[in-house]
């Protein structure tokens, strides 16, 4: 059985067939679930049995894979703020996908959100879809599948992959990370499924994000908006895509340390738009990641309001829940979680995220009122 595949049994059921010696690869697969739900280990995983077939030394091949280190193991994200673009999948794929692998008797891709894929990408990569060589095998990675063009998706073998329970997940942080159970318990409710954002909201970051998120909703119930507490979401967001563009400036620094002369420009032009796109697809999740704390802490008032503490996702601040929802009208509260999702919704669109924050916030106090 491929490892990582034990709580999918449609995955465990599609793939297991598929595994060398015997069996027969497709030459593309979707893997689609949501985030957090295993698909890029499994994807890693398919990959290793794959290219690790045949090999002198099977398991040596398969720990590069795991690492990344292998020469036939391609893996793809898009570099675009909000899309996956051509160059993302031009030489990287399309192009490298002709030709015979290094080393191994196949070549893997791995294309991560390949629901971010503009039209033009997915022309350019119907072709290799349709008529990949015998030794070509794509696997794409979706955490959407509705929105994946009908072109790309009907060339693919899908392989769905189901949330795991909230127990399991909180589990997997108490016995892998040493968070304590009342926050494992927390994060693995608030994350709706995604084992990636429990383990954010757990460790780093998340434990202050979480705050903020908590303060600018009680800012919204108790009608407090002196302080502006929109702007420790934002100034979350700033650091996060601060950190994300340092990144890949010190990647390019690296590049540019072995890059000949004449092709210096262009590298330090090409990091200087990956870092700016990098810097804006961080702040996105995290505005995004707020304004859903933000309403699953509303919903939280609204169930303990009508009078059903027990589904509560908050459950290691349950007291504040139950402050914060006394006496309050449960279909205001439900009324106020639209509104957060109508902002998450104006955010996609390229608003201003300050005003949109700021506009959110009276917005709520009023309905609340």
């Amino acid at each position: 059985m491929l490892p990582g595949t034990e709580d999918h049994p449609h995955a465990r059921a599609v793939l297991t067939p598929a595994l060398p010696p015997d069996g027969q690869p497709s030459h593309a697969y979707l893997f689609h679930g949501p985030a957090g739900s295993g698909k890029r280990e499994v994807a890693r995983e398919f990959a290793a049995a794959l290219l690790a077939d045949g090999a002198p030394d099977p398991e040596e091949a398969a720990a590069r894979v795991r690492s990344g280190a292998h020469p036939d193991l391609t893996w793809v994200a898009p570099s675009g703020a909000a899309e996956m673009l051509v160059s993302d999948v031009d030489e990287p794929v399309i192009a490298a996908a002709t030709r015979t692998p290094f080393e191994a008797r196949r070549r893997v891709f791995v294309i991560e959100r390949v629901d971010a894929m503009n039209d033009q990408a997915a022309n350019r990569m119907l072709k290799t879809l349709e008529e990949p060589p015998p030794f070509a095998h794509l696997v794409l990675l979706t955490d959407r599948p509705g929105e994946v063009l009908p072109t790309i998706a009907s060339r693919c073998q899908h392989v769905r992959f189901d949330a795991r329970p909230w127990t399991a997940i909180a589990q997997r942080l108490q016995q892998r990370h040493g968070v304590p159970q009342a926050t494992a318990e927390a994060c693995a409710r608030l994350c709706l499924g995604d084992g990636e954002r429990a383990l954010r909201l757990a460790l780093g970051d998340g434990p202050a994000l979480r705050e903020a998120a908590e303060a600018f909703a009680r800012a919204a119930l108790t009608d407090d908006l002196a302080g502006k507490p929109w702007t420790a979401l934002l100034q979350h967001a700033r650091a996060a895509g601060e950190e994300a563009a340092r990144e890949i400036e010190a990647r390019t620094a690296e590049e540019l340390e072995v890059t000949a002369k004449r092709d210096r420009k262009r590298i330090e032009r090409e990091g200087g738009e990956r870092a700016r796109r990098a810097q804006r697809r961080a702040q996105t999740a995290v505005w995004d990641l707020a304004l859903q704390l933000t309403g699953l802490w509303l919903r939280d008032c609204a169930c303990v309001a009508a009078g059903a503490p027990e589904v509560v996702h908050n459950r290691d601040r349950a007291d504040r829940v139950a402050a914060d929802a006394q006496g309050r009208d449960p279909a205001r509260l439900r009324a106020a979680v639209e509104l957060v999702d109508d902002t998450r919704f104006r955010l996609q669109l390229n608003v201003s995220e300050e005003l949109a924050f700021e506009a959110l916030a009276y917005r709520l106090a009023d309905a609340l009122a």
